[in-house]
């Protein structure tokens, strides 16, 4: 899923071909993916673009008139930036919005449809989208501190949590954690002064990173490879690769459709967190340690 620095990107980039530009019509290829019905979409028609802005992980485009269109990528949907009239892609094409400047194509790779665009008549309006995360950039480190300590959950949960922060997910929650070398699995309330502290350096400058490694790669253009798994990432994905760091072999904890990747040298003192289907299968016999299960591989 798209988080803070790819959604970012995008609204940098919306804004250098969009604002100031007036949206000639809409076309929708996927009924399913507008989700509002009040206004309608093509109430948009004819209007130009005042300003793009990130509201968590939705993108919103400002029409005159306070009129806004609510993008959510969700998992698997994508803006494409194309010619003017550019068709749209037959299986995982959306909707295309066309300027004269050129076609903004909105897609989604995947079966289970999950990607939405709503309609929004005024700002009381938009405010209903926006889930009351602190945004990480711009938070005090005492803000931060207090919201993370305003629920005892796990930190990846926590960093994940939109009502706590906006804009993280599955895929930098797991690089923050990683340079703050704190485990997914540790509760809020028991962390100390210092360790909030390093967390919040953590999540600061492992999001800025991002952002600018990729402004950098995108430049002028358009981003056209938004992914989760990064080859630069330090965990996020490496699983049975080597830490960056320490070289042990990164681990990961599958639950549900997300998975938490660590270095268990790095962030949990050696220690393997236990995956619920895996330990529950294996029992007495799941490794405690990064020794043990590596003697285990030996053997």
């Amino acid at each position: 899923m798209p988080e803070l620095p790819d959604v970012a990107i995008y609204v940098e980039s919306l804004a250098r071909h969009v604002v100031g530009r007036r949206l000639l019509r809409t076309r929708v290829k996927s009924p399913f993916v507008l989700r509002s019905v009040t206004p309608p979409l093509s109430a948009c028609d004819g209007r130009t673009v005042r300003g793009i802005e990130r509201l968590g992980k939705r993108i919103v485009i400002a029409f005159e008139g306070d009129l806004f269109l609510v993008v959510h990528l969700m998992i698997s949907g994508r803006l494409r930036w194309r010619a003017p009239g550019a068709a749209i892609p037959a299986t995982i094409g959306l909707a295309a919005f066309d300027f004269e400047s050129g076609t903004l194509l909105f897609t989604e790779a995947s079966k289970k449809k999950r990607a939405s665009l709503h309609v929004i008549a005024g700002k009381d309006a938009l405010a209903q989208h926006d889930r009351g995360g602190l945004e990480p950039l711009v938070c005090t480190s005492s803000e931060f501190a207090e919201r993370l300590r305003l629920e005892n959950h796990t930190l990846k949960r926590a960093l994940t949590d939109p009502t706590l922060f906006s804009g993280i997910g599955n895929a930098y929650s797991d690089e923050i954690l990683h340079r703050a070398r704190l485990s997914p699995v540790t509760h809020t309330r028991k962390l100390d002064d210092d360790a909030v502290e390093r967390l919040f350096q953590a999540t600061r400058t492992t999001l800025t990173e991002w952002i600018e490694r990729t402004r950098a790669e995108v430049g002028d253009g358009f981003p056209e490879d938004v992914t989760a798994f990064r080859p630069q990432m330090a965990v996020h994905g490496k699983f049975g690769k080597p830490c960056p760091d320490c070289g042990t072999k990164v681990q990961r904890i599958v639950y549900a459709e997300n998975e938490s990747n660590y270095c268990p040298r790095c962030q949990t003192g050696g220690k393997l967190l236990a995956d619920r289907a895996l330990s529950r299968l294996l029992r007495g016999d799941w490794p405690k340690t990064v020794e043990e299960l590596e003697e285990r591989k030996r053997g």
